[in-house]
């Protein structure tokens, strides 16, 4: 009997056998599993969704304030460069305008109607039936209102002139106003390109010279300049002067105590075409002041505008990284209650 009872736990310790065992063993259900564990073994459910968008939204902020802090660091650029350019542009304003000056004071001297018989460019119409536009603007844009105020002046000179019945044929430097009046559907008589940032009297003859041989010609009865007056970094307004027929006015100047050698209608001759040149470099001369002048505030408002922009973003950026933390502290208390 003691035998018996010893083989029989003989047998069941080997089929209990760990070998044995993992034969019969069955991987838990779904079902099962979750019906065994208590509350207590799950984690507690967390707000996926609203962690998700806080992080999307703090990255989304994030990639805004890198963008937007590059285009402060341009413009801030930008603006340097155009502070240097605006220094050297305005020394040149400065040094063209005593020798512009007394050019138009000796012509308003010399001025007199009775020599429109033998120097064309003083020939003043009866009617004026064909006339023409000089438009300078400028080759880029990024200066606030600059190119747009010369385009206007130049439409309201195009107005005025056809409500007048004239003719008018339209001569553009500068690819900002070629580019707006060809999308106007205006015909340009010539278009340049070619005008540098610091324009010399050959840029000026270049540009004015076709259209004073054709008034000496008689084929054009009048002659425009639109351009920027350069008063100040700060004021810039955009003017058309009347360049042929060329005006007398009041002058200081006796002409009586000149003393003209080799004689009057010589010098005459050759000061006429000169002071057309002249009122034309002077005008490139201060509209590219004017252009870097605008140039410059314009950037300086971006940099200064980008800077607020920075600002409001990294408050955001703060409070979305707030909210994120406060919810994962939320979470960690929340599982950290649950197991206790």
């Amino acid at each position: 009997m003691h035998s018996t009872r010893t083989s029989w736990r003989a047998s069941g310790r080997r089929r209990s056998s760990p070998t044995s065992w993992r034969r019969s063993s069955r991987r838990p259900s779904p079902t099962s599993t979750h019906a065994s564990a208590t509350p207590t073994d799950l984690p507690p459910p967390g707000p996926k969704e609203e962690d998700d968008e806080t992080v999307s939204q703090s990255r989304e902020v994030k990639r805004r304030i890198r963008s937007v802090d590059n285009t402060r660091q341009i413009t801030r650029t930008m603006e340097m460069v155009a502070t240097s350019k605006l220094k050297r542009a305005s020394d040149r304003v400065q040094a063209a305008r005593p020798y512009g000056d007394a050019l138009e004071e000796i012509v308003r001297s010399l001025h007199d109607p009775a020599l429109a018989d033998r120097f064309p460019l003083l020939r003043v119409p009866g009617t004026v039936e064909r006339g023409a536009i000089l438009l300078l603007t400028a080759n880029r844009g990024l200066a606030g209102a600059f190119n747009v105020n010369l385009i206007r002046q130049a439409n309201r000179l195009l107005e005025e002139l056809r409500s007048e019945g004239v003719e008018v044929e339209l001569h553009v430097a500068g690819k900002k106003g070629i580019g707006v009046f060809r999308y106007q559907g205006e015909e340009l008589a010539s278009e340049h390109t070619d005008v540098p940032d610091t324009p010399t009297p050959e840029d000026a003859e270049r540009l004015v010279g076709p259209l004073r041989d054709r008034f000496g010609a008689g084929e054009l009865d009048v002659v425009y300049v639109v351009g920027s007056e350069f008063r100040s970094a700060l004021s810039t307004p955009p003017m058309s002067r009347k360049l042929l027929p060329i005006e007398g006015g009041a002058s200081d100047l006796d002409p009586e105590s000149f003393i003209l050698e080799p004689s009057g209608d010589r010098i005459i001759r050759r000061l006429l075409p000169l002071y057309v040149r002249n009122a034309v470099y002077r005008m490139l001369v201060e509209n590219a002041a004017a252009e870097q002048g605008a140039r410059r505030i314009a950037m300086k408002n971006a940099t200064d505008n980008a800077g607020e922009m920075l600002d409001d973003l990294k408050r955001t950026y703060n409070r979305a990284r707030q909210a994120q933390i406060t919810q994962e502290i939320a979470e960690i208390v929340g599982g950290a209650a649950a197991f206790e």
